[in-house]
């Protein structure tokens, strides 16, 4: 699954989560809300599980719930939750560089791509979930 979907997913599923807060909803309920496999879901509700944004409940009327408000999650959290490489990432052949045009064109990419992600990162940062939810309901 690429970064931007499971972003995509991981907002879709905080988004209904957010529209039952404070209560739960089960992985097979924000999968029949959003039309997201369920195994997708569960893959990236504990993703957000583990890194603190949401938690699971046992037993009956269990599910999953957000542990902060929507304006207390921003994008760069979720992203961060879900992905483990950045989002302008870079592969450079490393035995290249032993041509000089090479290695300086390879370093010219990591500096502008090392640039954009932390453009990327400070957008996200500002993006709550409260402002996507807005944005949805305009």
């Amino acid at each position: 699954m690429s970064a931007s979907l499971k972003l995509s997913t991981a907002v879709k599923a905080v988004h209904c989560l957010a529209q039952v807060y404070p209560d739960a909803l089960s992985s097979a309920e924000i999968s029949e809300m959003t039309g997201i496999n369920a195994s997708q879901l569960r893959l990236i509700l504990s993703m957000l599980a583990k890194a603190g944004i949401i938690h699971s409940k046992q037993g009956a009327g269990g599910g999953f719930i957000l542990n902060m408000t929507p304006d207390q999650i921003n994008l760069q959290q979720l992203y961060c939750a879900i992905e483990t490489q950045k989002a302008f990432h870079l592969a450079v052949n490393r035995n290249h560089d032993q041509i000089p045009v090479n290695k300086k064109i390879n370093a010219f990419f990591l500096d502008l791509f090392e640039a954009i992600q932390r453009d990327i990162e400070s957008k996200m940062e500002t993006i709550t979930l409260s402002d996507v939810i807005e944005k949805v309901k305009q």
